[in-house]
């Protein structure tokens, strides 16, 4: 069994985003977490036929804040 951390993001459209950052290109998205989890658990396993996982750790979220 492997785990590997998730970003979860709301967009604007009310949509669920999920990322995984050890996965190039492994995302999906949904209207609610429940169905948003069972998809990136497809997509990681998707993604883990086609490549190898990045070596990186989680760190964590800063705010940054820039004069715009």
């Amino acid at each position: 069994m492997r785990e590997f951390s998730v970003i979860i993001e709301k967009d604007e459209d009310g949509y669920f985003v999920g990322t995984v950052p050890a996965l190039r290109g492994c995302h999906t998205q949904a209207r609610s977490l429940d169905v948003l989890m069972k998809r990136i658990k497809e997509a990681i396993e998707l993604c883990l036929e086609l490549q190898e996982p990045v070596s990186n750790e989680f760190i964590g979220v800063q705010k940054v804040a820039v004069n715009s």
